[in-house]
């Protein structure tokens, strides 16, 4: 079986489209799985045992947590807890489907301007900011080791959306996030593997 993409999202869970003939000329079949803790070595193991025998065209690391912790009562546990879900787990899914991702592949981890330190003009949010900032690092050195597989890395900002993250005050629908994005990941190539961009198509400071 070739999955057409596998994304994993914020919520504990992955879901996959099915690409094969099987699936029908009317669209994709979904195959949800649930309850994967991606900080978790046994969580990795399922996900990989879920998806055995398949091959992944697009790898979508979208699972984010956005807390705040103010300067002087600083929640080291939080920042702790965003590093872990924000930058190791979107690594740690990389490398254990690493395997099933074919040549001319892609990977797209969903990561965020504010991830950027030379971009940073308002200070705060100390744990989002760090832990974006690593995915930011570990997604640039994936797009290095894995150019010589073929496989493409993007980091893709995905704009300021209106979602329950940001209480819904965001300024863009995700519906046209989503657009922005499926454009980014349709340009992403072997030539511009390792780029930073926001959906709408400009490129990010590191």
């Amino acid at each position: 079986m070739f999955v057409d993409f596998c994304g994993i999202g914020g919520h504990g869970g992955a879901i996959v489209a099915d690409a094969s003939p099987q699936a029908g000329k009317s669209g994709l079949a979904a195959q949800v799985i649930d309850e994967i803790d991606v900080t978790i070595s046994a969580g990795i193991e399922k996900l990989r045992a879920s998806l055995a025998g398949k091959r992944i065209s697009l790898l979508i690391n979208n699972a984010g947590l956005l807390q705040d912790e103010p300067l002087g009562s600083i929640d080291f546990d939080s920042i702790r807890t965003q590093m872990e879900i924000n930058a190791y787990a979107p690594l740690r899914v990389a490398e254990a489907l690493i395997p099933l991702i074919e040549q001319g592949r892609k990977i797209a981890n969903i990561t965020s301007r504010m991830g950027s330190i030379a971009d940073n003009d308002s200070g705060g949010r100390y744990g989002y900011r760090a832990s974006k900032a690593a995915l930011n690092a570990f997604g640039k050195s994936l797009a290095i080791d894995l150019q010589p597989k073929g496989i493409a890395v993007a980091q893709l900002h995905p704009g300021y959306v209106k979602t329950r993250m940001v209480n819904f005050g965001g300024l863009i629908t995700p519906q046209d996030s989503a657009r922005g994005l499926a454009e980014r990941i349709a340009q992403l190539s072997l030539e511009n593997t390792g780029s930073f961009w926001h959906s709408n198509g400009e490129e990010l400071p590191w």
